[in-house]
């Protein structure tokens, strides 16, 4: 019952507006039928009877017709009109009668003022007809003068169940249509509330985080393409979910490893299976450990805040030739160690962009970070900046290990490291790239990784010209 409440709604709201039509009809349209055929008999008696009086009448009076031939004349109209046909006297007194049997009958006295109106209505004449009628009257005027009255009249009950009549004709063809209206209500239903329906429960299993039923919708243009978004949205939640999955897993591993590293080093210091010699070496392990910890945590509440504010630039111009220079300073100590050469190749002696500097020193650090720890010993890594039309191309090449093909578009995801790179190396928080996309990003501009296996990587981003 909870899943048709609305249905029920809608037909409950379908009989009450039908119902509403049909007394509508039967009361204040009746009324108005009734109004208008009272005004079209009206006008069409009084044309009838000035034409006649013109047309026969007064030909009448001209030529000194018979009473016969008037009288036949008489009969001949009211089988046409419909209406009792009088011709009446100056003093008031019915001459001729259509119907032969007011002959005599003497108006005025009855109703004093029965000509003061050409037009009336509910005139009870109790000694000719016994309900009210609609009497139209019309001056016969000979040689200027006045030689009595034309009157025709109509019961006004008939012109009530003519009213009626149609009304009831069009009670008939009203109830007719309600069922074929009824199905078109329940095909417009059927259109709109049950992909509406469906559309909500999908919503509903969304947010419990069933994403297995498919939305598919057989309905108009417009609710697909509100089904197809829902779906989308749910496909997207899909994701998220799947991506938060993965992220917390990820996190309780990265920080679970040098947690247990740091716990399992000092218990054995604490308890002495370290001999004393050896506790610096492991004191080194566990503030290397702790360092990466930090970091781990300093980007994640980085990435944290891109997330929830988005990331702020502030633009200014600088040399990405000096800044690639000082960066490859830091990294100094750990060329030397891991016996690397460093080529630095540029166009130009100075090469003006404009960028958030902090941030591109951040993107350079990480890229160069990232080549050094996968670069074999004693290989080189090369770095580049060249124009290309108003942008400058900046360019960070190791051969190292390379990346697999299917893991290279993967790469900028949070914490994704390839097999490789988890055996070789665990040192890194896969966040580094992560980060460096998202500045990027920040700015409008692309990056792209070019990779083969066992050869190297090459990491390609533009940045706008300086003017």
């Amino acid at each position: 019952m909870k899943h048709f409440s609305m249905l029920w709604k809608l037909l409950a709201l379908f009989i009450g507006v039908s119902l509403a039509m049909f007394i509508l009809l039967n009361t204040a349209g009746v009324n108005l039928m009734q109004k208008k055929l009272l005004d079209r008999t009206k006008k069409e008696l009084y044309e009838d009877a000035t034409e006649y009086v013109s047309d026969y009448l007064l030909e009448y009076y001209r030529n000194n017709a018979s009473y016969e031939q008037l009288m036949s004349q008489f009969q001949l109209l009211e089988d046409m009109t419909g209406a009792r046909i009088w011709m009446v006297g100056n003093s008031g007194m019915i001459i001729m009668d259509s119907g032969k049997k007011g002959v005599g009958y003497v108006l005025t006295e009855e109703k004093p003022d029965f000509f003061d109106h050409h037009i009336r209505e509910n005139v009870y004449l109790k000694e000719l007809t016994s309900e009210p009628l609609l009497c139209v009257s019309v001056s016969v005027i000979h040689d200027y003068v006045n030689k009595g009255y034309l009157v025709m009249s109509v019961p006004m009950g008939q012109i009530e169940a003519d009213g009626i009549y149609y009304v009831d004709f069009v009670n008939i063809v009203y109830l007719i249509f309600l069922p074929i209206l009824l199905l078109v209500f329940l095909l417009i239903y059927y259109m709109t509330a049950v992909p509406v329906r469906r559309m909500a429960e999908a919503a509903k299993q969304f947010s419990r985080s069933n994403f297995k039923e498919p939305l598919n919708l057989s309905t108009t243009e417009e609710y697909k393409e509100l089904g197809n978004t829902i779906q989308y949205m749910g496909d997207k939640l899909k994701n998220a979910d799947d991506a938060q999955r993965k992220f917390v897993s990820n996190v309780s591993h990265d920080f679970r490893s040098p947690l247990t590293s740091i716990k399992g080093y000092i218990e054995a210091i604490k308890d002495g299976t370290i001999p004393a010699e050896l506790q610096e070496k492991y004191l080194d392990i566990v503030i290397f450990e702790t360092e990466r910890l930090t970091k781990l945590t300093s980007n994640l509440l980085e990435l944290n805040s891109f997330d929830d504010n988005g990331i702020i630039l502030h633009k200014t111009e600088f040399d990405i030739n000096q800044m690639i220079k000082q960066i490859a300073l830091s990294f100094e100590g750990t060329f030397k160690k891991k016996k690397l050469v460093l080529n630095l190749v540029f166009s130009q002696k100075e090469q003006f962009v404009k960028a958030d500097m902090d941030k591109i020193q951040q993107v350079l650090y990480n890229l160069i970070d990232n080549a050094v720890k996968f670069s074999n010993q004693e290989s080189s890594i090369r770095i580049t900046t060249e124009e290309s039309g108003n942008k400058v191309m900046i360019a960070v090449k190791d051969n190292g290990i390379g990346i697999p093909k299917d893991s290279l578009n993967k790469v900028w995801e949070r914490f994704y490291k390839t097999d490789t790179s988890r055996g070789k190396d665990k040192k890194g928080t896969g966040l580094g790239l992560s980060i460096v996309k998202e500045i990027i990003t920040a700015h409008e501009e692309n990056i792209s990784v070019v990779s083969t296996e066992g050869v190297g990587t090459e990491f390609i981003f533009s940045l706008p010209q300086a003017e």
